[in-house]
């Protein structure tokens, strides 16, 4: 089950939000490479990244499961988000260039599937970077982040996944050392915590972070899709805009 998308920002909004943002960024750079002009879409939960990534990028879209919810991003401009189904984007074949998981494979009902689909809409060479809990970790031991839910996973697990998918991963890397502690004096030393760790408790992150890369020398099985959902709408538009649009049809109410 997805978490909620309320839970997703009141978190990042906090200090220990604050703080994993930043060491997740940090742990991103290494597997990051430049790519201009790139088309980049965020799956799960990315705003806080893609904000950070997004400046050279030709465009950047945001996609919100739909059991998650979504909120509008970017802040003060023309809305880039959408309500998604990760198994089934709507996207056309090869059409993107890099794709971060964020929030996103933990949850997924069948990750396997959920990869294929990114496969199918990244181009040749394109790249994935996944970000997920360690199941070794001491993040994905407590509740009140948001890295305590869904599967965790550990590098092998991962490895056989994307292996399965057709995709090879390049680079790895991790982050979140420090605990995820609430407390004023754990966050003051969180950057100790966090150059020290990568020598000290090396095999212990709070996640795991690996780029892959898009094979193209494998074909995809023409298996039928364990899942074709379709979206139902909750509640009709019922906005003032509708209202006068229904008003000016034939045979609308008249004033």
């Amino acid at each position: 089950m997805h978490i909620d998308i309320v839970d997703l920002r009141d978190f990042y909004a906090s200090a220990l939000g604050k703080l994993s943002a930043d060491a997740i960024t940090m742990g991103l750079a290494p597997v990051w490479a430049s790519l201009p002009n790139e088309r980049l879409v965020g799956i799960g939960y990315a705003t806080p990244y893609l904000d950070k990534f997004r400046a050279d990028a030709e465009r950047t879209i945001a996609f919100m499961p739909a059991g998650q919810g979504a909120v509008n991003w970017p802040h003060a401009e023309p809305s880039a988000t959408a309500l998604v189904f990760d198994e089934e984007l709507p996207l056309a074949d090869s059409s993107i260039d890099r794709i971060l998981m964020m929030h996103s494979l933990e949850h997924s009902e069948n990750p396997i599937e959920s990869l294929r689909e990114m496969w199918r809409v990244l181009a040749p060479g394109g790249r994935l970077v996944i970000v997920v809990p360690n199941r070794r970790g001491v993040w994905a031991r407590f509740e009140h982040t948001p890295f305590g839910s869904g599967r965790p996973f550990s590098r092998g697990q991962l490895l056989t996944l994307l292996r399965g998918a057709m995709f090879s991963p390049s680079s790895w890397s991790d982050a979140l050392y420090f605990p995820p502690s609430k407390r004023q004096w754990v966050r003051n030393f969180s950057g100790l915590f966090e150059k020290s760790g990568r020598q000290l408790w090396a095999a212990f992150p709070g996640v795991i972070i690996v780029e892959a890369t898009k094979r193209l020398y494998q074909g995809l099985p023409a298996n039928a899709r364990q899942s074709r959902r379709v979206f139902v709408p909750v509640l009709a538009p019922q906005g003032v805009g509708a209202r006068q649009a229904f008003d000016r049809l034939p045979g609308g109410p008249c004033k």
